[in-house]
């Protein structure tokens, strides 16, 4: 998908000006002149500068070629393509709405299968090969990079 850069100009203008109004509620800290305020507000004052040039550049690049707004790309004109992004899109949804309700093994599982099945491999493979995944990415951030991932429902079993 392409975006006229008009669109991601006034995205850009959006994003920092809503980051630069949020920052301005962070507490100042008594007797230093840099607070938490300096860096988030400095960062949302040069997205602002690239945001109005993208979206100058993008209205001057318009009255040109008159380009769209938002032009598709071919591969959105293919089912089982569409079908695949919107599995991504699905479970990483399901992975930050239900992570620390079903817990990390649980969704990975879930995860793993359903971008497997995507790719169209068996579910006979599928399956254990998630199962298997899972429990190792789990063992590598747990125990040896100390990574607090939810259990959720297998809180009972946790090691």
């Amino acid at each position: 998908m392409k975006f006229n850069d008009t669109v991601w100009g006034a995205v850009l203008l959006a994003f920092a000006g809503t980051l630069l109004w949020y920052v301005q509620r962070f507490p100042s800290i008594p007797g230093q002149q840099v607070g938490p305020v300096v860096m988030p507000s400095a960062l949302a004052v040069g997205l602002g500068v690239c945001g109005l040039i993208l979206f100058v550049k993008g209205l001057r690049a318009r009255g040109a070629d008159a380009a769209p707004w938002v032009s598709l790309p071919p591969w959105f004109a293919s089912p089982p393509q569409v079908v695949g992004f919107a599995v991504l899109v699905g479970v990483n949804l399901l992975y930050l709405l239900a992570v620390d309700k079903l817990g990390f093994v649980i969704v990975g599982v879930i995860y793993l299968s359903a971008l497997m099945w995507v790719l169209r491999v068996r579910p006979s493979r599928a399956l254990p090969i998630a199962l298997v995944m899972t429990l190792m990415i789990h063992y590598c951030f747990y125990k040896l990079l100390k990574v607090p991932l939810p259990w959720g429902l297998l809180q009972p079993v946790a090691w």
